[in-house]
């Protein structure tokens, strides 16, 4: 098996770049003969990659030690499932699965295409493929998850303690899609640049791909941020990490390349815009490729010991100049016909939007790579934390939260005194009051605080109201009931209304963000019997308990919490001793509801008591909600994006006229 797995990813390197090359041939020596046998080539790079992903997975599951790889990230005692999740837990299985996943989409892509877009397909199947070729290249060359260890050990390391978690089957998997995912529209804007088909014909065809891949992305930050709170234990879910940054960028510049492209479509504008922001973004998803393999940047999610950084640089370069170069040809067929109409519109909004989320990406940029460039220019060695982008962010981000409430509701072209005062006015008195009456009720004398929730609440209004209305109206129409109306239109309608929804999935995200205002937190050392009070909640310690979990070693103290004297429930946070870990790592406690959660962190012990950190967490289950709220409005955007029926030209066969009806 091992050596079948060698052999396809070595195979598979010589049919990506058969592939790229009979695509360019066959189109322009017009051989389309050449072009589809460049397609079959694809399908046959995912089936030969499939084999070598396969070939991996069936080495861990038999505890095949005589690869470095297996043995470096499994063991005997390691349980199923992170046995099957250590295939991408380290660079080498990462980047098999990364090519994996890129040659499913390209043969999905091009099945999709056999008789579509016939002009683009050669130049998208040479852009994927030169991808592929990259990696596939770094994969046989640099780092082969097939590497034979000269005496095979009688167990391996086991992979790392802290990605023994359920988080371990989402996280990756979902980030990596959605980096992957935005290598397909990025090869259909090359293709269209090449071959000069500049309308929208490719941002049409790529719509859906875009929107899987923004998906994927949001659920995989997402998963990120829970697998950090969860599991890390220092009671928050996002740190400005190097890595953490590096996934956020894509994110910003694929939002931001999601909302002007309705420009395009509508106004026939931004198109110079859009070719920047996809070319942005899919640089952006090179680039946290790089900085998780380089070890330029200190993070907890780099890999140790690797050298693959130059390579990787190398690559965003030559993706950077050939990108850049060909819109910079294309620059004067680019140029919009169309201006805008006037200051207060829709399409103004959503290109202020657009700046401020490329601010966002270039302020975050800045930010992780600033002390690379100090140490490098001065000599000196900074750090840029949290209380850096918190500065910066929450200004920007207040902008866009206002956006988020306009930019739907804003008339194309130039919005009117009539339109701003029916679609805005009740909403912005409404929630100025309810900012207002927060003050007293919450006690908080932060500006930017009172602010927040006044915008939450106005974008809460406007995006009820438009349902609201909307619903109505059919109801009125055609005498439906409100409910059926409001599920017709929703159908109806599904990019606009699954677009609402979107915006109210966000709106909780920040309104978890912005509980954050309130959070308490306390630390304290109790001994058996003694209690730990924070806010209205009493945690009793009562005594630790040891017991074993597979070959995993369990150290957890019991909290009885009670609230106002009732009792709730047990909490117990742990310590977990792995083998082979010299450190044990923690395992939080956390009670969750609608209102607020509490974080229990074991910091420590000893036979007469504890060490403990608590958090209480206000708002906190409204970014899960959020998050599915987000997931559900994305699939009713995607329910409208149905592809157009396509039939195979069939030509016509020319038959003997009777002479009889030539009379």
């Amino acid at each position: 098996m091992n050596t079948l797995g060698e052999f396809s990813l070595l195979l598979s390197l010589a049919v990506a770049a058969y592939a790229g090359a009979a695509a360019l041939l066959g189109h322009l020596k017009k051989r389309p003969e050449l072009v589809r046998s460049s397609e079959q080539a694809s399908l046959a790079l995912a089936f030969l990659l499939g084999v070598s992903t396969l070939a991996l997975l069936a080495a861990f599951l038999r505890d095949d030690f005589s690869l470095a790889y297996v043995m470096n990230y499994s063991r005997k005692g390691q349980g199923l499932a992170y046995k099957v999740s250590a295939l991408y837990g380290g660079q080498d299985g990462s980047l098999l699965f990364w090519s994996f996943m890129l040659s499913i989409f390209v043969a999905v892509v091009t099945l999709q295409n056999r008789y579509r877009h016939r002009e683009l397909m050669p130049y998208v199947m040479a852009t994927n493929m030169g991808v592929s070729i990259f990696f596939l290249a770094v994969l046989n060359f640099f780092s082969n998850p097939f590497t034979p260890v000269p005496v095979p050990p009688p167990d391996g390391h086991g992979l790392n303690p802290l990605l023994q978690n359920p988080g371990m089957f989402f996280h990756p998997p979902t980030l990596y899609i959605g980096y992957v995912g935005f290598t397909i529209p990025f090869a259909f804007a090359m293709a269209a640049l090449i071959t000069g088909r500049l309308g929208d014909e490719w941002i049409r065809s790529t719509r859906r791909w875009t929107l899987v891949t923004w998906f994927f992305l949001t659920l995989g930050n997402m998963f990120g941020a829970w697998w950090a709170y969860e599991v890390l234990g220092w009671g928050g879910y996002w740190a400005w990490d190097p890595v953490e940054n590096a996934s956020f960028l894509p994110w910003l510049t694929g939002t931001a390349y999601l909302h002007s492209v309705m420009i395009q479509e509508k106004k026939d504008m931004l198109k110079v815009w859009n070719m920047v922001l996809i070319i942005a973004t899919f640089g952006l998803s090179i680039l946290g490729t790089f900085l998780t393999r380089s070890g330029i940047l200190s993070s907890v999610h780099t890999f140790s010991q690797t050298g693959l950084g130059p390579l990787f640089l190398g690559f965003l370069a030559v993706v950077l100049l050939v990108s850049l170069g060909l819109l910079f040809y294309r620059l004067p067929e680019l140029r919009s016909k169309n201006e805008l109409d006037g200051l207060v519109s829709r399409e103004t909004s959503f290109l202020v939007n657009n700046l401020l989320l490329v601010g966002v990406a270039f302020t975050t940029l800045w930010g992780t790579f600033y002390p690379l460039i100090a140490e490098a220019v001065r000599g000196v060695k900074v750090t840029v934390g949290p209380p850096f982008f918190n500065q910066v962010m929450i200004p920007i981000g207040i902008a866009l939260l206002f956006l988020t409430g306009v930019c739907p509701l804003i008339a194309w072209r130039r919005a009117s005194w009539s339109n701003l005062k029916r679609n805005f006015l009740l909403p912005f008195l409404t929630a100025l009051l309810g900012a207002v009456l927060l003050i007293p009720v919450s006690g908080v004398r932060d500006p930017l605080v009172n602010v927040t929730f006044g915008l939450l609440l106005f974008i809460g209004i406007t995006i009820g109201t438009e349902f609201y209305r909307g619903t109505r109206a059919r109801a009125h129409m055609t005498g439906e009931s409100f409910v059926k109306a409001f599920s017709n239109l929703v159908s109806r309608n599904k990019r606009r209304y699954g677009g609402y929804i979107i915006h109210l999935g966000i709106l909780l995200l920040v309104l978890a963000v912005a509980g954050g205002a309130f959070k308490v937190e306390k630390e304290g050392y109790v001994k058996k019997g003694e209690s730990l009070e924070i806010g209205p909640y009493t945690l009793k310690y009562e005594n630790l308990v040891g017991y074993p979990k597979g070959d995993t070693m369990i150290v957890a103290a019991r909290m009885a919490v009670y609230k106002g004297g009732k009792f709730l429930q047990t909490l117990l946070p742990q310590k977990q001793f792995h083998p082979g870990s010299e450190q044990p790592h923690g395992m939080v406690a956390i009670r969750s509801n609608l209102k607020e959660d509490l974080y229990v962190i074991l910091a420590g012990y000893d036979p007469q008591g504890a060490s403990f950190r608590v958090l209480v967490n206000p708002l906190m289950m409204w970014m899960w909600i959020g998050t599915y709220v987000m997931g559900f409005g994305i699939l009713v955007v995607m329910g409208s994006e149905r592809p157009r029926k396509t039939f195979r030209s069939v030509p016509a066969v020319p038959r003997e006229v009777p002479e009889n009806a030539l009379v």
